[in-house]
């Protein structure tokens, strides 16, 4: 009996080990399972870029809220780990060796911008990692990064169809312009529009009159307004960063332009900042765009997303319309996820392959990348300012505001062009 006693007693205490050790198993395991899904990146929140950047951020973290409430990621929360990159190039690649190196995030993303999208390509490609890029013009083209994809719609030859729209419709009036200016910020972006638009110019038959690039932080534009209304060209093709637009569009309505089409890369005219503080210094302006509030671009999704980020823009001074960056950052992060449940995968190449290989549904339409990561289908969409009474923001809400006309492609066309430049500044069209 005593026996009996002390093998029962063993094996209650056994069997309480083995409980107690399965159940602490299981408590690591759900543990492990409840770690957060990590998406890293540098972001402005300083800095002249930050009034674009600081959009991206709400936009992803809408998309956060909207992931998690559905249970996130492979049944784990999904967390953004981000550093303010002050608008800095400089300030990029430590900020990214320290989200790879000591944060060890799942996932990379980029900052706004191709000149803080390009700094973070030696980090990312030394290290085989996936990479995002936001609103970055042919930041692939020197790497061909295998890895590496874009979210900016100008499709697989970005440098060219990034202004080709823009020469299409030069050539479309009569009689045909002759001559043309170029003007570009001494940065990687300009760098890279202004050399399609040198190579669209001469595949119009354009003579280029005037081609100079002016220092990131020049402040008083008039020499250089002044050094291209001297050669009278036809056509005048600026490529700029939003600080750069507003100095060179008032410039040119306090001292005059004469030209027959202004515009091209004016980078920040869709966002509102931009809009209250120019106002009536766009009209004219016919410039590159990526979405605009018409009903030809009412994809599934875009205005329920709209809803959401203006209800929360406001009370963090943002801007209040949201119609420029952030639909397509919550889109680059609807890619992410949905390749992260297709693959129920994390590992770079896995997504990589994916990505390559699939197309996706996004609140700005179907998305599929081709070679350097760039859109397989070019997207980018060509609008006319006009009718700009005052600087009041209301003027550019949608739907269907009736200070912008979409001029092309067909298929997202709501208007014709005013032509020339002089006409457009001061005729109301309806």
């Amino acid at each position: 009996m005593a026996f009996h006693r002390i093998w029962m007693t063993a094996a209650i205490v056994i069997g309480s080990i083995a409980v107690a050790a399965s159940s602490g198993t299981a408590q690591v395991g759900n543990a492990r399972a409840a770690e957060p899904i990590t998406i890293g990146f540098s972001i402005e929140l300083t800095g002249p870029l930050a009034v674009v950047g600081k959009t991206g951020l709400l936009a992803f973290q809408i998309w956060i809220e909207d992931v998690n409430k559905k249970g996130g990621l492979l049944g784990r929360p999904v967390k953004l780990v981000y550093y303010d990159d002050q608008s800095n190039p400089a300030n990029v690649p430590s900020i990214y060796s320290k989200l790879c190196d000591v944060d060890k995030v799942n996932l990379l993303i980029s900052s706004y911008g191709t000149n803080l999208v390009a700094p973070a390509f030696p980090v990312v490609m030394e290290r085989n990692r996936l990479f995002f890029g936001l609103f970055a013009l042919a930041a692939n083209a020197q790497f061909h990064y295998p890895r590496y994809f874009s979210m900016l719609a100008a499709g697989r030859d970005p440098v060219k169809t990034f202004s080709a729209g823009y020469f299409d419709l030069v050539m479309a009036q009569s009689p045909r312009p002759k001559t043309l200016a170029i003007v570009a910020a001494d940065a990687e972006f300009s760098h890279n529009a202004s050399i399609g638009a040198r190579a669209n110019a001469k595949a119009a038959g354009l003579e280029i009159v005037y081609d100079a690039t002016y220092p990131p932080n020049t402040v008083d534009f008039t020499p250089i307004v002044r050094a291209v209304q001297a050669v009278e060209p036809d056509i005048v093709y600026v490529a700029s960063y939003p600080l750069d637009t507003v100095g060179i569009l008032r410039t040119v309505s306090e001292i005059g332009l004469k030209t027959k089409m202004l515009g091209g890369a004016f980078v920040g005219l869709s966002t509102a900042a931009l809009k209250t503080q120019l106002g009536p210094a766009m009209n004219g302006i016919v410039n590159g765009s990526v979405w605009e509030p018409v009903k030809t671009m009412e994809f599934p999704g875009v205005t329920e997303f709209l809803k959401k980020y203006q209800a929360k823009a406001g009370g963090e001074g943002l801007d209040p319309l949201g119609y420029f960056l952030p639909p397509f950052a919550y889109s680059e992060l609807q890619i992410l996820g949905d390749a992260v449940e297709a693959t129920k995968s994390l590992d770079d190449a896995v997504l990589a392959d994916y990505m390559h290989s699939h197309s996706f549904r996004t609140v700005v339409g179907d998305i599929a990348f081709g070679s350097d990561g760039e859109w397989r289908e070019a997207r980018p969409i060509w609008v006319q300012y006009h009718d700009i009474k005052d600087f009041d923001l209301e003027q550019f809400r949608g739907p269907d505001p009736i200070t912008v006309s979409i001029l092309a492609p067909d298929r997202y066309k709501n208007g014709a062009m005013i032509y020339p430049y002089t006409k457009a500044r001061g005729t109301p069209t309806r």
